[in-house]
């Protein structure tokens, strides 16, 4: 069964004009439920199979410790299938569930966008990975980031490469998409602040399968350094591996997916020597190596900035719910904006009045295949 958004939003309508029917569900309901949309088929799978890790992590940590109210929390996911008509319907089988009271949506930028509409009109809080600035500055109260947004990650990449590399033609390469369209310009405008216009601005169509002509335009370019922005662990993948075929070795920062554990898989050696921002990195701080060895323990996997998102934003949803005594989303709205100074996998929060958690990165290294800590950059605001 197929839902269309005019269908959804008649269904949304009908919730909305019900408040005392959901409130009542709520308190009767045996388990606190939290949404989750996640990609369980499609080319980032295995990346969904990483979020819901870290969310069932934070989960029974949350059981453990009491719950909700005192009740224990459930996660309630749906496949948002990778793409976005996908995401849609998945938000709108989970949004039709009174009794789930927050969400835990995309790391995917443009699928945050094609979910946000309907989540204003649903008026419940949703916890999303997506990095494009514009997510957290077009009205919607009810998204809060838990990673940090690329106007801070291209201020830190034209940082490293320009002032600790010594590199000053800049190739930037970015996706098509919202996600890297918006991570392009900020590192652009990055770059302008430092007095440096790239000698290359490239973008490229996602799941591509050739990426040869990018190559070239690199290589013919003359840059001495890359900055890149990949919404899928796949692409850049097949991308590093032509790079380096094709006899391009400059130093390479690119926006987390870089670093992320299907990239250095798909990639292996073509990765080796390349840098990357990283929310989470697991040298970072206390918290982080304290989340990497319970990730560790639990999976028999190297934790990365898919799964540690997932498993802060479980963590904050349950302290606010805590805090604000309620469910009821404008006390779990309040509660989530009054969180500072809390230490997460990711770093520490410190929510502003858009809903932005996180406001700076981490610079890691592939050192041959291991993935290294160097530095914290925290972004000016």
């Amino acid at each position: 069964m197929k839902l269309t958004r005019r269908e959804f939003s008649v269904g949304v309508g009908a919730v909305l004009a019900a408040p005392a029917v959901i409130k009542s569900a709520g308190a009767q309901g045996a388990t606190i439920k939290i949404g989750m949309v996640l990609p369980v088929t499609g080319s980032a799978a295995e990346q969904g199979k990483f979020a819901l890790n870290g969310a069932k992590l934070a989960l029974e940590a949350v059981n453990k410790a009491g719950g909700v109210l005192g009740k224990q929390v459930e996660l309630v996911t749906e496949d948002d299938q990778t793409t976005n008509p996908g995401v849609v319907l998945a938000f709108s089988k989970l949004a039709a569930q009174q009794d789930i009271v927050a969400f835990l949506g995309s790391i995917r930028s443009t699928q945050v966008h094609a979910m946000a509409p309907d989540v204003l009109k649903l008026g419940k809080p949703m916890a999303i990975g997506g990095t494009d600035p514009n997510l957290t500055h077009m009205g919607n109260k009810w998204l809060f980031r838990f990673r940090p947004n690329d106007s801070y990650s291209g201020s830190v990449i034209a940082d490293y490469g320009t002032n600790t590399l010594g590199k000053k033609k800049w190739a930037v390469l970015h996706s098509t998409d919202a996600f890297g369209t918006a991570g392009g310009k900020a590192l652009t405008e990055g770059l302008s602040k430092l007095g440096i216009t790239p000698v290359l601005d490239q973008g490229y169509a996602n799941q591509s399968q050739d990426f040869t002509p990018v190559v070239l335009a690199i290589k013919q370019s003359g840059a001495d350094v890359l900055g890149s922005y990949f919404t899928f662990e796949n692409d850049l993948g097949i991308f590093a591996r032509q790079l380096r075929q094709l006899g391009v070795n400059i130093p390479w920062v690119g926006s987390p997916s870089i670093v992320g554990v299907s990239s250095t898989r798909l990639a292996g050696a073509s990765l080796f020597g390349t840098y990357g921002v990283a929310d989470y990195a697991e040298d970072s701080s206390p918290t982080a190596k304290a989340y990497g060895k319970a990730y560790r323990d639990a999976y028999k996997l190297a934790p990365d900035n898919q799964s540690a998102w997932t498993y802060d934003a479980v963590t904050v949803l349950a302290k606010a719910m805590n805090t604000a005594k309620s469910t009821e989303p404008e006390k779990v709205r309040a509660a989530i904006l009054a969180i500072k100074g809390f230490e997460g996998a990711e770093g520490q929060y410190n929510f502003d009045e858009n809903g932005d958690g996180l406001h700076g990165y981490n610079i890691v290294k592939n050192d041959k295949g291991n993935i290294v800590f160097e530095k914290h950059i925290e972004a000016k605001r």
